[in-house]
């Protein structure tokens, strides 16, 4: 029997949980990581001449990959040990933006070449994405979750504001390689973390085709109806919003302002996701899922403010409001699946809900330059929020069954 340090049941605390330091510590290291490497990505195809097109291809190839493996790695995540997943996933990793990092620094990097790596950057993503959130109840107990989701989240979020502030600067002094490297290093030290995150295993999974696994996760989806509404709302989120943080959002507030004002941007972004992290360690609403579904209006205040001819400022606080909505929103969401998702199929959920929510990103990501510049960047960025607005109340139409609590004392709806 694995030897794993957990809180006793009746705690609601989950720092005296030895494996959830180890788990906070690894994810929090990643997005410092993973927060410098999408601008440094950026300019880096900027610097080697690439067009808002270019780019476009370059995070859409991430993207695709990610979502087409992303489902294999559910069922990975449902059958073995989801650490190790998770440690060989970063193992990986750090040697992948290692060889983009020497690549960009030696002048031997070109657009192709950014967007194979990225490519290959988007399988390991994946490979260790739902294992990584379906791990958390292994680390804590029940009464801890609520607690834990918030300060992994709150985290994250902190790391990524530290490495979005960073990003502009560690290019602007040393350049993109050097910046990405910073990421590889991230990678290592998690896979250090996640080797000695120790929790207790899993049932053995009876023997099945990857497919019948599928199917069984497809199922437990739908038989949610809050599940899989939210789910087909994140995919037009998605399918709107990608292209103007990965293409649009680089080039229009780099043109205007300078390099480092798109890493403020994501700072303020980050910022935002912060305070709607502390707003969610404290906020506990009754019908969760509707008000954090409501949240979600806010999200389009960045695709707005960056439509519109005004100041910096502006934009910060669009970019702000977008992440303090999105957080609240993610912080009910993600608990609600782990509360009512059985543990043997949370990776598999997981991994349909970020495909699902994801899709269609590539798409969006790959069209989003050649539309902009047939309609202009700005009605393009007005339609986006538009279009972010009304999925969203869509999404709080259906009667309250459909959006419902989703909380272990009032079961979702499962009314189709």
């Amino acid at each position: 029997m694995t030897d794993v340090l957990l809180p006793p049941r009746g705690t609601t605390s989950p720092w005296r949980s030895t494996p959830f330091r180890w788990l906070l510590t690894g994810r929090t290291l990643i997005g410092l990581g993973s927060a410098i490497t999408p601008v440094a990505m950026a300019l880096a195809v900027l610097h080697l001449g690439g067009s808002a097109t270019d780019l476009g291809l370059v995070v859409a190839a991430y993207a695709l990959v990610d979502v087409i493996t992303t489902l294999f790695a559910g069922v990975l995540g449902d059958r073995f040990s989801r650490a190790l997943l998770m440690r060989g996933a970063a193992v990986l990793a750090c040697l992948s933006q290692a060889i983009v990092a020497l690549s960009l620094a030696t002048g031997l990097a070109s657009v192709p070449m950014l967007a194979v790596m990225s490519a290959v950057n988007g399988a390991l993503a994946a490979i260790s994405g739902p294992s990584s959130r379906a791990v958390l109840p292994q680390t804590v107990p029940a009464l801890a979750l609520p607690t834990a989701v918030s300060v992994l989240r709150l985290s994250q979020n902190t790391a990524m504001v530290v490495g979005f502030s960073l990003a502009g600067l560690l290019v602007g002094l040393f350049g993109p390689g050097w910046a990405i490297a910073v990421d590889a290093a991230t990678f290592a030290a998690s896979a250090v973390c996640f080797a000695a995150m120790k929790v207790e295993p899993l049932a053995e999974p009876a023997a099945r085709s990857v497919l019948n696994d599928l199917g069984a996760g497809a199922r437990e989806v739908f038989r949610h109806t809050w599940l899989w509404v939210l789910i087909v709302q994140a995919l037009i989120y998605h399918l709107m919003y990608g292209g103007t943080q990965g293409v649009l959002g680089p080039v229009l507030v780099t043109r205007l302002f300078g390099e480092a004002a798109w890493g403020w941007a994501l700072a303020a972004l980050m910022v935002g996701f912060m305070v709607g992290g502390v707003i969610s360690l404290r906020y506990r609403p009754d019908r969760m899922l509707f008000v954090g579904t409501a949240f979600l209006v806010l999200t389009a205040c960045f695709p707005l403010t960056m439509a519109l001819p005004v100041p910096l400022p502006v934009i910060l606080l669009g970019a702000f409001l977008h992440g303090l909505g999105l957080e609240v929103f993610s912080v009910n969401w993600d608990l609600a699946i782990q509360q009512n998702i059985p543990p043997d199929k949370l990776a598999r959920v997981f991994a349909f809900d970020q495909v699902g929510s994801f899709v269609m990103r590539p798409l969006g990501l790959a069209l989003t330059g050649p539309v902009a510049e047939s309609v202009g960047e700005r009605s393009w960025l007005l339609a986006t929020a538009a279009v972010m607005t009304a999925a969203t109340l869509m999404a709080l139409l259906p009667p309250p069954c459909a959006i419902c609590d989703a909380s272990p004392e009032q079961p979702p709806c499962t009314t189709p």
